[in-house]
């Protein structure tokens, strides 16, 4: 299968390009080039070719000849969501339907696109299910469900959209982010040997570990079209629902003399627990093999083998909100996020 990868230096897709080429496909990347200069440590895998171009400027011919087309290229996260909710907007909720479009019209066969539990919101203690009453908080999660509502109505019998709500990501990426939950505290467990919770740390979160998101999109491209077509499904494990708090306690845990103390109630809403039972009787074929104690030890290898200092940690390319501010300040992109020059390759 020839498959277009968007976002591919991203930090789920420095995972992603590897995998589908080791899994036998031809694989071409694109990507805006935000955070390239953020390669943490070299991974010793065949990368696909990455073309440097914008979401909103791929043109129905750039996706000729494609078979599928696996989208994780947006604006990432709620606070830069947030930063500019309507430029998210344009980019995250028009330029991924323009690109399924565009896809629909070259001959794209399959469209798995990269959603979100946090479609889910202020959830509370109960179980959310893909029928469950969507909550979103943010303009980001609230780009990820006029995303799936847009894309499902250009399904027909010879273009297959699947959309894909991972829980919150975790894990060691060539291209990292320390600014999802479970990176961001090893990072300072690491780095300072203490986290200092601001909040009760009470809210629900699922997480996932990216070598786990892969899997399922590569169980998406292949699996039969009636299991799947129009299809959202949550990506992850019921085990792998913690209250923030427990994350927390993990990683202290696997970091030698780190110590952890809990905040008070703090003002964030979102708590969402999530099941997973869906993906499993549509893809039989799915099972996630990572957890929170687990990544918390791969990251710490990682960190120690690569000899992570403060600095590092606290760098720019790593956190997604202060990087586009660094390139908006150094005038590298305008206000609109287009590159003022060409993007480096």
């Amino acid at each position: 299968m020839k498959v277009l990868l968007t976002g591919a230096d991203g930090y789920i897709g420095a995972i992603m390009g590897p995998k589908l080429i080791e899994a036998g496909h031809e694989v071409v990347g694109v990507d805006t080039g935000y955070y390239r200069r953020g390669w943490l440590f070299d991974d010793a895998k065949v990368h696909p070719r990455v073309i440097s171009k914008d979401l909103r400027r791929v043109e129905a011919a750039d996706l000729q000849g494609f078979d599928a087309v696996v989208h994780l290229s947006e604006l990432s996260n709620d606070p830069i969501g947030e930063n500019d909710p309507g430029l998210t907007m344009q980019i995250n909720h028009l330029g991924s339907v323009g690109l399924a479009e565009k896809a629909r019209a070259a001959g794209v066969k399959r469209f798995v696109y990269a959603s979100s539990c946090s479609t889910y919101g202020a959830g509370g203690d109960e179980m959310r299910t893909e029928t469950s009453d969507l909550a979103p908080q943010t303009a980001y999660a609230k780009c990820k469900i006029l995303v799936e509502r847009d894309v499902r109505a250009l399904m027909d019998d010879d273009f297959t959209p699947v959309f894909m709500r991972n829980a919150t990501a975790y894990g060691a990426s060539p291209r990292q982010r320390f600014d999802i939950v479970l990176n961001n505290l090893a990072g300072f467990a690491h780095t300072l040997k203490e986290i200092r919770m601001t909040s009760d740390g009470s809210p629900w979160r699922p997480i996932t570990h990216i070598e786990d998101i892969c899997e399922a999109m590569l169980c998406a491209l292949r699996a039969p079209r009636d299991a799947v077509a129009g299809e959202a499904f949550n990506v992850g494990a019921d085990s792998e629902n913690y209250r923030i708090r427990e994350i927390a306690e993990i990683v202290a845990k696997t970091f030698p003399g780190c110590e952890l103390t809990i905040g008070d109630s703090g003002g964030d809403n979102r708590s969402y627990r999530v099941s997973f039972a869906k993906i499993r009787a549509h893809m039989p074929e799915f099972e996630t093999k990572w957890t929170a104690e687990r990544g918390a030890r791969q990251l710490r290898a990682v960190f120690e083998r690569i000899g992570l200092t403060r600095e590092m940690f606290e760098a720019d390319p790593f956190t997604r909100l202060k990087e586009i501010k660094h390139l908006r300040r150094t005038n590298q992109i305008d206000p609109t996020l287009y590159w003022t020059e060409p993007a480096a390759v």
